[in-house]
């Protein structure tokens, strides 16, 4: 079958190729009809006299396109030629006859094959260098076999997902040892999916995997198995699990696998989909007539919600390991990976690293690690010491750092207080935890100055939380409206962080009063039209106006809270905005030393 396509195709390019070469002999075509033009046919076909009057030739003559005619056919003593001739020599032009020969056949045989050949000869060239081999290997898979010697990445390699790791550990030990399992009649999964936020280590998991497990370990993505060509997926979904069959008991691995096992019906093409062959090729190979086949099936995917219903089953994905975002001691053990063969000072603190990267998978980790080596490096230092990091941070954070750029005082003065109204507010709401750096150091695009805090992994938030995380947005506002009287396009912004943060306490966690325990958030989502552009209608326009309303309100007390806490201590807000302005960075020690001696009046 696979032979067919391919003949198939190569026959409807060689008609396109006799279509271009038609095309490309236009031109001889034409020459033939200008000299028909000069011939002036009477009665039956007989042949009387040249007219070159009024033809193409004499506007080429005129032009100085063309000056001499080759003309093939009769000899040159024939009363037609000669008149022809003379006519074209008192214009200025010269006729040379030929006898017909060899090249009046042979040329017009090449000018049809020629362009033929070559487009034959460019397809094979570009399918050789795609296959990497015959251009008749669509159906053959992509699957690359990795090695221990290849991978070089061990279990040792893996950190902060500890029960993921349990878990796969399962798989190695029964490859290794399936007597165990056996005997007390345990079937080792079919099929692992492992889901989890793009950076969180599903790949490296896998390529983990293939450095212990000791059996044959094939690797390949999703994309891979989708082609142009109808039915070429499906095909190197059957050439590559009949490659693992030979080679059972191993483990293939398909990274990515939403790019293939989306779900039916959905897009365009229906049944006849491309992808769809591709994923009902898959769903067969996985749990069919055959049964056990010694072949586990390994996949990874940031999009589960995407994946179509019977993929999911178990029998063929027997279990779903969340691979999730590492917490505080996962992103410490994480760092100290990175880390271990680079070079240290004694002075930095992997703790607090970990402790203000809040949120970070392993991938971000990596590259700020990377990031700190690469920034001592260039300052020509021996060791990486803790400010490397802090700029490696600000950087991955907010960009580089734009300390040529020039703004103007005033400018810089609303900055400044703009930052300390976060940060004073960060230190007289003790929910949202203690400053860590505040800043009038502009970076990036449009961040002008930025106040920071040291972040903890909270998995449950309070009302109280929120409404303290939504007045310390208004911060630099509030700060501001107290100092200069007028309001900014700075807050930009925080006012669309407090937005967000008010509309899900009212929609999505029933925080309100007069609205009561209700959630509303509920929208019909279409995972291939995005959740921007299919909205739910099922509220009522008067419950859509409550909702508007406690928006506004808790919006409004927190920002008014916000003013009162500033007014309360603008001897502190003062001091640190002008410290700031002189200093361009402090961080938190340095703005408890400079409210030592005042006292921070909460609100009343």
């Amino acid at each position: 079958m696979r032979n067919f396509r391919g003949v198939t195709f190569l026959v409807v390019l060689l008609l396109l190729g006799l279509l271009v070469s038609q095309i490309l002999w236009v031109p001889r075509r034409m020459i033939e009809l200008t000299y028909s033009d000069l011939l002036v046919q009477v009665g039956a076909g007989n042949v009387e006299s040249v007219v070159v009057q009024g033809t193409r030739i004499e506007g080429r003559l005129r032009a100085g396109e063309v000056r001499e005619f080759v003309v093939q056919g009769p000899p040159e003593g024939s009363p037609l030629y000669a008149e022809l001739a003379q006519e074209v020599t008192a214009r200025g032009g010269s006729v040379r006859f030929q006898s017909p020969g060899a090249a009046a056949w042979i040329l017009p045989i090449l000018g049809y094959t020629l362009p033929v050949l070559l487009l034959a000869a460019l397809w094979m060239y570009m399918m050789r260098r795609v296959q990497g081999g015959s251009a008749f290997t669509f159906g053959q898979s992509r699957a690359k076999l990795v090695t221990k010697e290849f991978t070089k990445v061990s279990f040792k390699d893996v950190a902060g997902i500890d029960e993921v790791l349990d878990e796969v550990k399962e798989i190695v030990d029964y490859l290794k040892d399936p007597g165990r399992f056996v005997r007390l009649g345990a079937k080792i999964p079919k099929g692992i999916l492992l889901v989890g936020p793009p950076g969180t280590g599903k790949t490296l998991l896998a390529r983990a995997i293939a450095g212990e497990a000791g059996v044959p370990f094939f690797s390949i993505s999703g994309s891979d198995f989708v082609e142009m060509f109808v039915g070429v997926g499906a095909a190197r979904v059957r050439d590559m699990f009949q490659k693992a069959k030979a080679s059972a008991p191993c483990i293939v691995f398909i990274d990515e696998i939403d790019a293939v096992g989306r779900k039916r019906g959905a897009g365009l093409g229906g049944g006849h989909d491309e992808r769809e062959q591709t994923l009902n090729q898959l769903l067969s190979e996985m749990d069919g007539f055959e049964g056990d086949t010694g072949v586990i099936v390994l996949a990874a995917t940031n999009r589960p919600d995407v994946l179509d219903l019977a993929l999911l089953r178990p029998g063929r994905f027997d279990r779903k390991i969340a691979v999730p975002a590492p917490d505080l001691r996962g992103r410490e053990a994480i760092l100290k990976i990175h880390l271990r063969d680079k070079k240290l000072s004694p002075e930095v603190d992997v703790a607090l690293l970990a402790r203000r990267t809040p949120g970070f998978v392993g991938a971000d980790l990596e590259n700020l690690c990377n990031e700190a080596a690469l920034l001592a490096a260039r300052r020509n230092k021996d060791r990486i010491e803790p400010e490397d990091f802090e700029e490696a941070l600000d950087r991955v954070l907010t960009g580089l750092a734009r300390k040529g750029m020039y703004i103007k005082d005033e400018e810089r003065t609303r900055i400044a207080y703009h930052e300390t109204g976060h940060a004073l507010l960060n230190k007289l709401l003790p929910r949202l935890g203690p400053v860590h750096k505040v800043t009038i150091v502009p970076r990036g695009t449009g961040v002008l100055g930025y106040s920071q805090r040291l972040l903890e992994d909270k998995y449950w938030t309070s009302k109280d939380d929120l409404l303290d995380l939504v007045t310390w947005a208004f911060g630099g506002r509030a700060a501001e409206e107290l100092v200069f009287g007028e309001q900014s396009t700075g807050a930009a912004n925080d006012l669309r962080e407090a937005t967000e943060i008010a509309t899900k306490m009212v929609v999505e966690y029933g925080m309100s009063e007069a609205l009561g325990p209700i959630n509303l958030g509920a929208e019909r989502t279409n995972i291939f039209l995005g959740e921007e552009i299919v909205r739910s209608e099922a509220h009522s326009e008067e419950l859509a106006a409550a909702v508007d309303r406690e928006i506004r309100r808790i919006l409004s007390q927190a920002y008014a809270k916000a003013k009162e806490l500033l007014a309360r201590n603008r001897s502190a807000l003062d001091r640190i905005a002008q410290e700031l302005l002189r200093r361009e960075s402090l961080d938190g020690d340095e703005i408890d030393a400079l409210l030592s001696d005042i006292v921070l009046q909460p609100a009343g």
